[in-house]
């Protein structure tokens, strides 16, 4: 009996310490949060008129040159919450390094080198990615969305009435946001299908095979992500597509790199 409850404290043991370390790294994530949500709070209505450029834009490109972004906010606190939404939305992603090196570290003691080894460059590609689609929306498709709204405007020549496109701070920055998360999400496609052909889920000929329904699902999720206009559908799921397309050669070149790795080890090996 003993012996027994010797083997339970020892195997409790490993336990603790890694619920500790868990804690230790779970505080480290959310103080490294904290700090960049208060940075970020200091500086939320510089933020804000930084997203504010590509509305800018879209009054250039729709020939309004004189005109000048105006936003409103119709309740008292609006644009408080607004500046916090802000905070949250840059300090998650300035804490995001700090985040991922944590479970990097939390995970890393219990890979095998050559696990880590694979597992480092999909740690760094997914931030870079995730920029890659928030500035494909901040410089072009956010633009051509608010032009495309802009377009809808009513002058109020003749007898019409006058339309003006007056957007209050808050629903600005859920349309900036939901789109720079949706483009963001998308852009780490290839990194998921890397992902799954390395732990051997699926394979290059797998993704060629559901290359239809890849094509179909790109169509249902932008809907669902994307304001409903066919504009930002379109937008959203053609980069899809394409990246699904560049997900096919990265597993095909990691296919080839690993018959290239085998064939050396078996050459070695007699």
């Amino acid at each position: 009996m003993s012996a027994s409850n010797d083997d339970i404290e020892a195997s409790s043991a490993p336990l603790i310490d890694h619920l500790i370390e868990l804690r230790q790294r779970l505080i480290r994530s959310i103080l490294g949060f904290f700090l960049a949500f208060i940075i970020c709070f200091f500086f939320a209505k510089e933020l804000f008129n930084l997203l504010v450029v590509p509305y800018q834009t879209a009054f250039q490109w729709a020939g309004m040159m004189s005109e000048q972004a105006r936003f409103i906010y119709t309740a008292p606190q609006e644009f408080f919450f607004t500046q916090v939404k802000i905070a949250a939305f840059g300090g998650l992603f300035l804490s995001f390094p700090i985040i991922s090196g944590q479970i990097y570290k939390f995970v890393a003691p219990g890979l095998y080198k050559n696990e880590r080894g694979a597992f480092l460059p999909f740690l760094v590609a997914t931030p870079i990615l995730f920029l890659l689609g928030a500035s494909l929306v901040y410089f072009f498709f956010m633009p051509m969305v608010m032009w495309f709204f802009l377009s809808m405007q009513q002058t109020g020549a003749g007898d019409q009435a006058i339309i003006e496109l007056l957007p209050s701070v808050s629903e600005y920055l859920s349309l900036t946001m939901t789109l720079i998360f949706a483009f963001g999400m998308v852009f780490q496609l290839p990194v998921v299908a890397t992902l799954l052909v390395r732990a051997g889920i699926t394979s290059a000929e797998g993704l060629v095979n559901k290359r239809k329904y890849a094509i179909v699902i790109a169509f249902i999720v932008a809907a669902v992500l994307t304001p409903p206009d066919p504009l930002s559908q379109i937008g959203l799921a053609v980069p899809t597509i394409l990246l699904y397309e560049f997900s096919i050669l990265a597993a095909r070149y990691i296919e080839k790199k690993r018959a290239r790795d085998l064939g050396a080890a078996e050459a070695k090996a007699d």
